[in-house]
């Protein structure tokens, strides 16, 4: 695996080494709630960048009263410093669902593992912008990370943008800390931000710049990239402008066991997965099928319930042989539930699949037949 990647577990897929992108096996990434470092997904749209954390300094400018220019040391000692749970996903997580419906050329089959839950620490970016002053007529706040694209937007460096509300609220941080450590490198060193219940592409890396300003950034990947088009729209018809700005997660959710095709014993089973709310929602339900959705039974929630956080669930089922396909649906706390079938989302980006997931297995033979079967 490529120094790039950083210390991933052996199993960890490598979508490409340069820029380093790669996501868990879903059967190591079920196992904990908050998600070690080595299985956290990797998303980076160009090199990673070396940063002297000694020498780093992140500007706030726009439409602020007090310009700054702050170093790590200065952020930790003037702000308030917080921990917060949260999961990001990456917008193209469960694309794979959506390249079985039409082809997605150039895009990263992301399967389900493109998305993690951590414990981050920094500082409060409401503080900081409060520290600044916010001027009357302010609506965004923008982000500039030090990394440079390669591909479609070569030399751009990775940005977006967030409305100021939820900048201001506690849970957005600036962090330096992943799970009671440092920052890795692939992760963001020095300094990221993180905007718990949008998509992951709004929680900018190896972050150099805040900038208050009217307008949401016009930065590429906010105006352009993460855009998304109804079904029938192809990528040589799209008109950007008029596309819609990837914000807040969809409620989602996947089975990480048993894997696809995989056979299984008959009779008593465990299925298990992950659940995610977007926005200032919770997940409030998962329920699971055998049949292909005919009949559901409703999977135990693990864990505490907590904004921003994902929840991971598990159901026993009992099943015959035979083959079977299992599926899965999550709904929120504000009664909003997945769509079916995951040709109602198809884009050509291969954004924000929330279908239900659905996973063919076999079972075989009860243990007793198998003893049968070799006497």
């Amino acid at each position: 695996m490529g120094e790039a990647l950083g210390e991933k577990d052996p199993s960890f897929r490598v979508w490409s080494e340069e820029p380093p992108n790669g996501e868990p096996p879903l059967e190591l990434l079920r196992r904990s709630p908050v998600t070690p470092v080595e299985l956290f997904y990797v998303r980076c749209h160009g090199e990673v960048p070396r940063v002297d954390d000694a020498s780093f300094r992140l500007g706030v400018d726009g439409m602020v009263e007090r310009p700054l220019e702050l170093g790590l040391d200065e952020l930790r000692e003037r702000f308030p410093v917080t921990t917060v749970e949260a999961a990001l996903s990456c917008a193209g997580n469960r694309r794979t669902q959506l390249m079985e419906v039409a082809p997605i050329p150039g895009e990263i089959p992301w399967r389900e593992g493109a998305i993690a839950n951590a414990r981050w620490s920094g500082v409060p970016l409401g503080e900081v912008l409060r520290a600044a002053g916010v001027r009357e007529g302010a609506r965004h706040v923008a982000f500039l990370g030090l990394d440079r694209a390669v591909g479609e937007a070569a030399g751009v460096e990775f940005g977006g943008s967030i409305p100021l509300e939820k900048a201001l609220s506690e849970e957005t941080l600036l962090a330096w800390g992943m799970n009671g450590e440092p920052l890795p490198a692939v992760h963001g060193f020095p300094l990221r931000v993180v905007v718990p219940g949008t998509v992951g592409a709004r929680s900018v890396k190896w972050l150099s710049r805040v900038t208050v300003r009217r307008e949401p950034s016009g930065n590429h990947f906010q105006a352009r990239s993460y855009r998304l088009f109804p079904p029938e729209v192809r990528a040589e018809e799209a008109v950007w402008e008029r596309a819609v700005e990837l914000t807040d997660t969809p409620v989602n959710s996947a089975i990480c066991a048993p894997s696809p095709n995989e056979r299984v014993r008959a009779g008593t089973i465990a299925v298990e997965g992950w659940a995610v709310a977007g926005g200032e929602r919770l997940v409030d339900g998962v329920e699971v099928s055998a049949d292909g959705g005919r009949n559901w039974w409703t999977a135990e929630l693990v864990g505490e319930r907590a904004r921003w956080s994902w929840r991971l669930w598990r159901v026993e089922l009992e099943l015959e042989a035979g083959r079977h396909e299992l599926v899965v649906r999550a709904w929120d706390s504000a009664g909003v539930g997945q769509p079916e079938y995951a040709s109602e989302l198809w884009n050509f980006k291969g954004y924000v699949n929330n279908a239900w997931h659905r996973v063919g297995i076999d079972a075989g033979e009860t243990e007793l037949g198998d003893r049968c079967s070799r006497g």
